[in-house]
């Protein structure tokens, strides 16, 4: 049966026309994986799932992904890390070429984004926020070394860096926040070419707000999307920590966001 497999130009000239066709006609792909970055489970012939080719030295594995997680991509790590990684993914790679590919061994672990929901004290309002913080370094697909690119990436995309918090950031316009049912589900992001939205992050099971958090929503029609590197805020049990913590953030200029219109109730 066909899986629903994303398979990226870049993948597609690595591992060549045959296999990249044997893959989408569902020949070599494994029906159900673990997801290389969530870990959770995926069904490539239920949802859309990304190719993802992990290339080291001497070997490349190929792994699969929630196209809600990450794009197909090309990933350039270090042999060390192919081979020493502590999560495996035994029976989601595919063989390729036989003296460069190593399957049932295990790929880096990848960053996944934690995402904080809180309200944020901004000219005297309560405003409804969101804060994104990944769980490690983020790099441009493509390239190599241990920097992190998470902030200028987002900035690329239109966030803006911000050195304190006294004013409500400006409308992304484009990308949006949804919110069904009184559950957060994705933050969403223009899709290419003028398409419909994609998700840029996506709850595997939506998250539960509080009664403040949708009623602020609701009232502002919008929601403040915080993001800072690794390391930044971290997991702070009370709101009052959360925002003296993203001050900080701020004050260090390891800060952007912007206000991102509510799709939903």
């Amino acid at each position: 049966m066909p899986r629903m497999l994303d398979v990226s130009d870049e993948v597609r000239a690595e591992i060549g026309d045959e296999e990249a066709d044997r893959l989408l006609a569902g020949e070599t792909a494994p029906g159900s994986y673990d997801c290389t970055s969530c870990r959770t489970p995926g069904d490539s012939e239920q949802e859309r799932t990304s190719t993802v080719l992990f290339i080291g030295d001497e070997t490349a594995v190929l792994a699969f992904a929630h196209s809600g997680c990450l794009p197909s991509q090309v990933v350039q790590v270090t042999e060390e890390q192919l081979r020493g990684a502590v999560k495996s993914i035994a029976g989601d790679t595919v063989d390729l070429e036989p003296d460069r590919v190593v399957p049932d061994q295990a790929v880096p672990e990848q960053a996944v984004l934690g995402v904080t929901s809180g309200l944020v004290l901004i000219g005297g309002e309560l405003h409804p926020a969101l804060v994104v913080e990944p769980t490690g370094p983020i790099a441009r697909a493509g390239t190599t070394g241990t920097g992190d690119d998470f902030l200028p990436l987002l900035i690329e995309q239109g966030f803006m860096p911000l050195s304190e918090l006294s004013a409500v950031p400006p409308v992304l316009h484009g990308w949006s926040v949804l919110l069904a049912v009184g559950q957060l589900h994705a933050v969403l992001q223009p899709g290419s070419n003028g398409g419909q939205p994609v998700a840029w992050w996506q709850a595997h099971q939506p998250l539960q707000v509080t009664d403040g958090w949708r009623a602020a929503a609701n009232k502002h029609q919008q929601v403040l999307m915080f993001a800072a590197p690794a390391g930044s805020i971290g997991r702070q049990p009370r709101e009052d920590l959360l925002r003296d913590a993203l001050d900080k953030a701020a004050a260090n200029g390891k800060l952007v966001g912007s206000a991102l219109p509510l799709a939903g109730t």
